[in-house]
């Protein structure tokens, strides 16, 4: 599996007793849709590897209680910690109207209200504080802000987002 076609769902923090169980931090706002799991991807190194679980549930509202086959061991679960943990994109749960997941929106035309075609996102920025559109037109870089105060509709069928920016954000980049 590659991480490509996969997301990431949080990162194992700490062992949880003597017996290799582990507690791992969700990325998530809804942590009880992975409380039932029967496999997860470990990313070590520079791969994703498999691992079946025994027992898998929520522990403390926002951790994940994981009781992996073949760890047995405290020596063995400390192998782990600090692992990020990943499934494939097929898990993550639909969205609807104007909620979107970043990977989900690459190649989406931006459409602004007053501008017109922005562009196709290349990607999402979301190093910084504000998450960010990379958007393309016509071979020049367009970036704006991922903010529910900006984005009007997300059509998926017509694959474009719609938006309405300040006056003049746009031309700063084209103008």
């Amino acid at each position: 599996m590659r991480k490509e076609d996969c997301f990431y769902l949080g990162k194992i923090v700490s062992l949880h007793g003597f017996k290799g169980e582990l507690l791992a931090k969700l990325d998530t706002d809804e942590p009880h849709l992975y409380e039932n799991l029967e496999s997860v991807f470990v990313s070590l190194g520079n791969n994703l590897v498999p691992f079946f679980l025994r027992q898998c549930r929520l522990h403390k509202s926002r951790l994940l209680r994981l009781r992996f086959e073949d760890i047995d061991s405290e020596a063995a679960a400390t192998r782990l910690l600090g692992a990020p943990l990943y499934l494939p994109l097929q898990m993550l749960p639909a969205l609807e109207g104007n909620k979107f997941y970043y990977h989900e929106v690459i190649g989406f035309r931006l459409h602004d209200s007053r501008f017109g075609d922005v562009g196709e996102i290349r990607a999402v920025n979301d190093q910084g504080a504000q998450a960010l559109f990379v958007a393309d037109k016509d071979g020049r870089e367009v970036l704006i802000p991922v903010s529910d105060d900006f984005i009007e509709k997300v059509d998926r069928k017509g694959r474009t987002i719609h938006i309405r920016t300040p006056e003049g954000l746009i031309e700063l980049y084209l103008g």
